[in-house]
């Protein structure tokens, strides 16, 4: 009998020790450890936190690979692909898209294939995608993601389609918007979200004249029902139709929501981070405020009925997109706790606003801005500057900022600089060139941010990239007689130069279309033009079938049914407005060597501790090493994908071109552990456990030998 009270006495203590172990550092119980991210971005404040606290700065230099998954579902000559997928993890089941937009479910432990499924069926596929979305009922287990124009429906086991979800699996997300549903292209680029059984879902739609608004909107996740839509362009008699021309509603376009979504599912309320009216640097024909343009957005989520909104940018003529989904925040504010949202931007402002009222925490001022100068627009007289926290992006260049890799590439620098206009945050386009900075690859991307409720810090990466606007005046009336191929040349430089090179030699991470006929038919070009791949937006809706046969004449092969020559939209068409387009978007300035214009850092990592609106710490990140001068501190590196935080205090990200995923203590920023990856990792990677073990994982892109990329695992000895 002693003996047996002497085993109990130690079972007891040996389970009290276990309880004790299974609270994070916030107390909060960690029973359910194998479903610590079965939401994109860790869960539905978009926290990108993890509770986990195996790996820990003790020891987080003993990582090691744990596996590698890769993925083969790109032919051999393919371009090496650009993974963005957030795996997310359910019962030792990772879920993730590669490239090319094919599911998998790969066991979390061993990084063995369960299932997979191509949704175009051998085709070609492609296009951004940032992760997918579990739900389930009961035994009914599923998966959504978006492949082309379709929501898809996978059974969770078996990686086969839902049959009662809509038609056989899909769902057309073409329908239920302003067009004609077969002259359009919309996809997502971020996973949907669920409240209950309905799955929220946000689009893309190019940013180009003549596309309709992306509307926001829910289906049932049994049936693939339409349930409510949300109009981002107001109809008439909606609240914000009054900050647009009357007819707008007819013809205006854009506001997607293409960063993603938080929700708050006790207040039963949705947020939302949009982007830009169409077309981005001009707006003539929309004079106004353009709600709900640039504005974080509340709904009901069960009705999609208003509830606030917070416009950060009135009247955008600078692609100031809102780029990653808001984060759900906890901050202490004059002794009270304040349920909050965090939204982070291009431009380096927090917006950091009370989550039941979207009025700010901190003060905001609207502050005047420079007029435009192009004809007919009307750029609003003044912008919000919050007042608090200080901008985490740099925000004004002089030519001191300039950099000297020689001579002759600093004068040009300084002499280009003395050409454009430049007044500062928000100069509008003009016509004599203009120099954007933050530009529409600065501040924040995609990524977002990684909030820790136990510290009240949000982790932020920002890049540094200033771009220079060129307008020019696009007739949109084609001329008859000109020989196909140049017309295609002068398509091609207003739509797709900015991102392929006046050369169409690439640019970036953007491929070469030198050689194009050579790797993919003229059919799947076509295709991929129509529906869009990887950064490149759909152009279905926006091009006729003209340009689309002249721009594939001057990029790939001159079609058999031109006729050499381009054609008229219709006998005597005229054009129905003027049309300012900018070529050279999306571009960081350069130098003529092709050394960064401004001087490092071009990345950097920060902390904000939210209840005080101070920053604790700001480093570098990332690092080239081919400008870094001797004993210099990091470069610091362009970057899309956001930090992940951890209980076990750390940080990791990745996603520079240095090709490192990094661990940082998020005390201090002090660098703990670094590994360098076969290629670019241009995804947020995520932490799980299973079997007792934490894991880190994320997606990483293809190599010349192994275009369709990889997801690759680490973990402790």
């Amino acid at each position: 009998m002693k003996k047996l009270f002497c085993f109990l006495l130690v079972a007891a203590m040996f389970g009290l020790v276990s309880c004790k172990s299974d609270k994070d550092s916030a107390g909060n119980s960690m029973a359910n450890l194998d479903r610590t991210w079965s939401v994109y971005k860790a869960d539905e404040a978009s926290s990108s936190y993890s509770p986990l606290h195996q790996i820990d700065t003790a020891n987080v230099g003993d990582l090691q690979p744990a596996w590698t998954f890769t993925m083969n579902d790109l032919p051999p000559s393919a371009q090496p692909a650009n993974s963005q997928s957030n795996p997310i993890i359910v019962d030792g089941v990772l879920y993730s898209l590669s490239a090319k937009r094919n599911a998998y479910a790969i066991n979390a432990e061993t990084g063995e294939q369960i299932w997979s499924y191509d949704p175009f069926e051998g085709g070609g596929g492609g296009g951004v995608e940032r992760g997918v979305t579990y739900w389930e009922n009961g035994d009914d287990k599923r998966i959504f993601f978006a492949a082309d124009n379709f929501l898809v429906a996978l059974d969770a086991k078996t990686g086969k389609p839902i049959s009662e979800f809509g038609t056989n699996g899909k769902v057309n997300l073409n329908v239920g918007v302003r067009d004609n549903p077969d002259d359009i292209a919309i996809t997502m680029t971020s996973p949907g979200i669920i409240y209950k059984d309905l799955i929220i879902c946000g689009s893309r739609l190019p940013d180009l004249y003549g596309t309709p608004p992306g509307y926001i909107r829910a289906y049932h996740c049994k049936t693939g029902e339409l349930v409510w839509t949300f109009h981002t362009v107001p109809l008439p008699g909606e609240p914000g139709y009054e900050t647009w021309p009357k007819d707008a509603y007819k013809y205006a376009g854009g506001i997607n929501s293409w960063a993603g979504m938080s929700i708050d599912t006790k207040r039963g309320i949705v947020f939302m981070s949009l982007g830009s009216p169409t077309y981005d640097f001009y707006g003539a024909d929309r004079i106004g405020e353009n709600l709900y343009g640039n504005c974080v957005l509340a709904l009901d989520a069960a009705t999609g009925k208003h509830v606030w909104h917070y416009q950060t940018v009135h009247h955008d003529i600078w692609d100031y997109d809102l780029p990653a989904p808001p984060n759900l925040v906890t901050l202490n504010k004059d002794g009270k706790q304040v349920d909050a949202v965090a939204q982070l931007s291009k431009q380096g402002f927090v917006y950091i606003l009370d989550r039941e009222t979207g009025k700010p925490i901190y003060p905001i001022e609207e502050r005047p801005v420079p007029a435009s100068n192009l004809p007919g627009e009307k750029a609003w007289p003044t912008q919000p500057f919050p007042t608090k926290p200080k901008p985490y992006a740099k925000q004004l260049i002089t030519e001191t900022d300039l950099t000297n890799y020689s001579p002759a590439d600093h004068d040009a620098l300084v002499k280009r600089f003395r050409s454009l206009r430049y007044e500062g945050l928000y100069t509008p386009p003009d016509l004599k060139g203009t120099l954007m900075f933050p530009g529409t690859r600065g501040g924040t991307n995609w990524g977002g941010g990684a909030f820790d409720p136990v510290t009240n810090m949000l982790y932020i990466r920002s890049s540094n990239a200033p771009e220079i606007q060129t307008i020019i005046r696009q007739d949109p009336e084609v001329v008859v007689g000109m020989p196909v191929v140049d017309q295609g040349r002068r398509q091609y430089n207003i739509y797709c130069a900015a991102c392929h090179g006046g050369n169409r030699a690439g640019i970036g991470n953007n491929p070469t279309l030198l050689g194009l006929d050579k790797r993919m038919t003229r059919e799947i070009a076509l295709d991929k033009i129509r529906k869009g791949g990887g950064f490149m937006p759909p152009y279905a809706g926006v091009l006729t079938d003209d340009q689309l046969d002249a721009i594939l004449s001057y990029v790939h092969s001159v079609g058999s049914g031109s006729k050499g020559l381009a054609k008229v939209e219709g006998e005597g068409a005229q054009p129905v407005k003027d049309m300012y387009m900018n070529t050279t978007g999306y571009v960081t300035w350069k130098d003529p060597s092709g050394n960064p214009a401004v001087t490092p850092p071009w990345g950097t990592l920060h902390a904000l501790n939210l209840s005080t609106g101070e920053y604790e710490w700001e480093i570098p990140l990332g690092n080239d090493e081919k400008r870094k001068g001797d004993g210099a501190a990091d470069t610091g590196l362009e970057g899309k994908s956001g930090p992940v935080v951890t209980a076990g205090g750390l940080i990791f990200i990745a996603g520079a071109e240095d090709r490192k995923l990094r661990a940082f203590a998020k005390s201090t920023g002090k660098i703990l552990w670094e590994t360098t990856l076969p290629a670019i990792a241009n995804a947020t990677a995520c932490t799980y456990m299973v079997n007792g073990k934490q894991y880190v994982a994320l997606s990483v892109g293809g190599t010349t030998e192994n275009p369709s990329g990889s997801i690759m695992a680490f973990k402790l000895p």
